[in-house]
């Protein structure tokens, strides 16, 4: 668990939005502005389905959500930008701080390896790296968890719920016919 520095924050739940009341933090005022940016492509798509046809058209829902999606994004920067940035605190510390950018690599890096190497080789890694940097265990107590978490998932969601995942290059159905001469008697 990491130290909470009391100088930058005393760890307690803050229900303000933006965090506080009288300043911006680090970064707000940036995703406000991709929020509108977003918000505004979002309305332009939804225009683009049958622009400004009658009250009953298809794209008069989309528009008028996205509508006012554009109107709040905009009170939000306004509001935003006028504020002061809070001085005692950084992006990297405490708002974007390097494991929450080091997993959002890790699940971009499943994402992509999910198709070529299937579930549970991509599965396993993702588990592996991502236990042994929260925990700060040695090798057989991180390899122990991911695994045996792996194995447990693997059983319900295969076995016992018959999940297709994506097999990849691990032989799965070949372990899955194996278990069932197992329990089938083999050959009996």
């Amino acid at each position: 668990m990491q130290h909470i520095d009391p100088e930058h924050h005393d760890g307690t739940s803050d229900a303000t939005p933006g965090g506080y009341e009288a300043c911006r933090r680090p970064g707000e005022l940036t995703f406000g502005v991709l929020m509108l940016l977003a918000s505004l492509t979002l309305l332009w798509n939804a225009y683009g389905i049958s622009g400004f046809e009658a009250l009953s058209a298809p794209g008069t829902v989309p528009m008028a959500t996205t509508f006012v999606m554009v109107v709040a994004a905009l009170i939000v920067v306004f509001k935003t930008a006028r504020l002061p940035i809070e001085p005692h605190e950084s992006l990297t510390k405490d708002i974007l701080p390097g494991v929450v950018l080091i997993f959002a690599g890790l699940l971009v890096a499943y994402g992509i390896l999910l198709k070529p190497l299937g579930f549970l080789p991509t599965s396993a890694l993702f588990l592996i790296a991502g236990i042994k940097i929260l925990s700060r265990r040695g090798w057989g107590w991180t390899l122990l968890v991911s695994i045996g978490s792996l194995v447990l998932i693997w059983l319900v969601f295969r076995i016992v719920f018959t999940v297709l995942m994506p097999v990849g290059i691990v032989p799965e159905a070949e372990f899955i016919q194996i278990f069932r001469n197992l329990f089938n008697g083999a050959g009996a």
